[in-house]
């Protein structure tokens, strides 16, 4: 008999980190996909900045140069660079940086709209485009591309979901209680409600928490204290 697992990944897109452990995550269900689990995935949004302005690019580069200085800047890019490189991911620092709530929107509205798959399919395509691209995801313009690449809806849809306030509301809510619940660094993954993993965890560390939760449905897994590197907002 197949048990459901429900995870809930807090993340936002400007985390490198975030990126990283979709990575991961995704070889994780790959490698136990033969096991009697079924694994239902929702990402929800957090803000690691939200002084960024919505309505305005910055200079990535020159954003992270004046938060870390140069030496840390250059060995957190180091590290972020190296750890996408094994998982086949190019994680660069072009481009500009800006506040993700339009973003987030529309990964909410992927969900409701094809749930899962949709919001995956989303997710992949922002993320390329912001860490490999270095295209502005702030731009509604980019946005509605990658809308309407992903299967959400029609470029011409998306603009006016865009101008709307629609999903407005959920996103802020849920990055309200996330604040709330004490997560203060993403990603931040929940499984079944009751556990945490925080940080780009690799995928071994998924592969045994999965195969642990496939035993039994009493079993729990010591996975409460897993942590791992975290984009945080402090």
């Amino acid at each position: 008999m197949s048990r459901t697992v429900n995870l809930v990944v807090i993340g936002d897109i400007i985390c490198p980190w975030c990126y990283i452990g979709e990575k991961e995550m995704e070889n994780a269900l790959e490698a136990v996909r033969d096991l009697p689990i079924t694994i239902k995935i929702e990402h929800r949004p957090y803000q690691l900045q939200p002084s960024l302005p919505e309505d305005q690019a910055l200079v990535k580069r020159e954003w992270y140069l004046n938060r870390f200085g140069k030496e840390k800047f250059e060995s957190i890019q180091q590290m972020i660079t190296l750890r996408g490189q094994q998982l086949g991911l190019t994680i660069n620092y072009g481009g500009t940086i800006t506040q993700t709530v339009r973003a987030h929107r529309l990964s909410l509205k992927a969900l409701k709209v094809g749930a899962q798959t949709m919001q995956q399919t989303f997710l992949r395509a922002i993320n390329k485009a912001y860490f490999e691209e270095n295209r502005n995801i702030g731009d509604a313009d980019v946005l509605s591309d990658l809308a309407q690449a992903s299967g959400i809806m029609s470029k011409d849809e998306a603009v006016k979901f865009l101008e709307s306030d629609e999903c407005r509301e959920e996103v802020v809510n849920m990055m309200a209680e996330a604040r709330k619940k004490g997560v203060t660094g993403v990603p931040f993954t929940i499984i079944d409600g009751r556990w945490a993993v925080i940080g780009g965890q690799t995928a071994e560390v998924y592969i045994q928490i999965f195969k642990k939760l496939a035993q039994t449905e009493k079993v729990v897994p010591n996975c409460g204290v897993q942590s791992g590197p975290v984009c945080s907002d402090t």
